[in-house]
């Protein structure tokens, strides 16, 4: 059988030591430099990670949802409404992840500030990969939590059912035009609570010569990118986990 949990754990612990690394870098780079503390950067990573939190959360939140606490019929839409107010909330924050690439543009550095260009894009590429892994794991997390929640097949599968790929890419997608929103109209998730200031923005921007070629372009690049380096990841794990699965059932 394969040391699947033990693996998992293991890289837990690293996205958990690259978020730690990243922030200590930008730390480090205010202190070892003498240059003012860039704190978006750490608010960024923190942002990165409410995904995470939130796909916990929302498993939480349905199973809890599922205890039949009080028998009445009337509460049966309590698990429903919960799933959805949860993934709605996910989407809007899981580009607050994604977002960690547009770092690599190095807006922090200033003429003059010397700070070592080596210094300045290990930092950043950190900064970049933490928000990049911070994607992955909760992404993988819901796309495990519709496998196995709502796959009505009694056989554990080869590898996650199509559909649940389907739903990934789809988040992907929102993910990284809600990325362009962050960095070209700066919009922020919980903006979300206006859409009507989001239309009217998107619209605004727009209307601009080579706006809509521009979205498109960055939506599809980022896309391709962050999709290759989630199948990568993902689709090996999943398998792994259901062929222990599998061997253990036949085991059993």
């Amino acid at each position: 059988m394969f040391a699947t949990g033990p693996a998992v754990a293991v890289g837990a612990l690293c996205v958990l030591g690259v978020n730690l690394y990243a922030a200590a870098l930008i730390v480090l780079r205010a202190r070892r430099y003498r240059t003012p503390l860039y704190k978006p950067m750490l608010l960024n990573i923190a942002l990165s990670n409410v995904p995470i939190v939130l796909a916990v959360l929302g498993l939480v939140v349905v199973l809890l949802a599922q205890i039949p606490v009080i028998e009445d019929a009337s509460l049966s839409w309590v698990g429903p409404t919960a799933f959805a107010a949860t993934a709605v909330v996910f989407v809007a924050f899981f580009p607050n992840s994604a977002y960690l690439i547009t770092e690599l543009n190095f807006s922090h550095r200033k003429e003059g500030d010397g700070v070592p260009m080596w210094f300045d894009i290990v930092m950043t590429l950190t900064l970049t990969m933490s928000g990049i892994l911070n994607a992955i794991v909760s992404l993988s997390l819901v796309q495990t939590f519709l496998m196995f929640g709502f796959d009505v097949r009694q056989e554990f599968p080869l590898a996650p059912p199509p559909w649940t790929w389907a739903v990934a890419a789809g988040v992907l997608l929102l993910a990284c035009i809600g990325v362009w929103m962050g960095r070209m109209i700066r919009l922020n998730s919980w903006d979300i609570v206006l859409p009507w200031r989001i239309v009217v923005k998107m619209v605004r921007h727009l209307r601009q010569p080579g706006k809509v070629r521009e979205l498109l372009g960055f939506t599809v690049a980022h896309w391709v990118l962050l999709a290759l380096l989630y199948v990568a990841v993902y689709a090996p794990v999943s398998m792994l986990v259901l062929s222990e699965l599998r061997l253990g059932t036949a085991v059993r």
